[in-house]
């Protein structure tokens, strides 16, 4: 086997169980324990683990945008389907840096004259083959582990604008807010939170009962949550007494 494709199973392994052993690696790859060890350096170099003893551990908060695009992709195809729904042809939206707002993007190519506003990289690829569509970059600088801009002047460019709605995702939400990993980022939502007329929030179930370092906004000034199933009956009935309307 190639180098680079047992460290592409033993990435897959960390996605799916969030951590891996060296001496259980090295059994199942009848290799030593060194050579293993050199992989999860190769991995922790890229950014996507941290060393722990005796293995190493998923770095799920700074993963590069490539990895993160690939992780519950099923999921974010379902929330972009609905998301679809919401948007009507000719409307001003926003979409933010995170992998759904890329899976978002390719839900919405069927409608007509949309005008998007992005500091996402991948999603203005996404859409560089709607010329009938005015897309709209932020300026700013650009994060390369996130394909994406972000600083004041990305944050100056999205003030100026007023748009219909804001399709956002985040790293965690519970009842004190909705969350961001990154601060630079938190203060880009921000600035789309107030530039926008409607709120959609469209996450995957696991980001439920998750907080994370910087808040983005409360849950009460949201307009809709869109998420792939369920979420459980205490969610399902806080938000409708707030009034912030479910989709699933």
């Amino acid at each position: 086997m190639l180098t680079a494709e047992r460290r592409q199973i033993i990435l897959e392994k960390l996605e799916s169980e969030k951590k891996v052993i060296v001496s259980q690696l090295s059994d199942l790859f009848c290799v030593s324990d060194e050579t293993i060890r050199r992989d999860l350096d190769h991995l922790c170099k890229a950014g996507v683990a941290i060393k722990s003893y005796g293995g190493a551990i998923l770095n799920e908060n700074d993963l590069p945008f490539n990895i993160r695009k690939t992780q519950n992709a099923e999921q974010k195809k379902k929330i972009a389907k609905l998301v679809e729904g919401l948007v009507n042809d000719g409307e001003s939206i926003m979409l933010d840096a995170s992998t759904t707002a890329v899976f978002v993007a390719n839900a919405l190519k069927e409608k007509n004259g949309l005008k998007v506003i992005t500091n996402s990289i991948e999603v203005m690829l996404e859409l560089s083959d709607k010329p009938d569509w005015t897309i709209i970059a932020t300026g700013g600088h650009l994060v390369g582990d996130y394909l994406a801009m972000a600083g004041q002047r990305a944050i100056s460019e999205i003030s100026s604008f007023h748009v219909d709605k804001l399709i956002f995702s985040c790293k965690g939400l519970t009842e004190n807010g909705v969350f961001e990993s990154n601060d630079d980022f938190c203060q880009v939502k921000r600035a789309m939170f107030k530039a926008a007329k409607t709120k959609i929030l469209a996450v995957d179930f696991s980001k439920f009962d998750m907080a994370a370092f910087s808040k983005i906004a409360n849950i009460v000034d949201i307009d809709m949550v869109v998420t792939d199933k369920k979420p459980g009956d205490k969610w399902v009935e806080w938000l409708d007494d707030i009034r912030v309307g479910l989709v699933y």
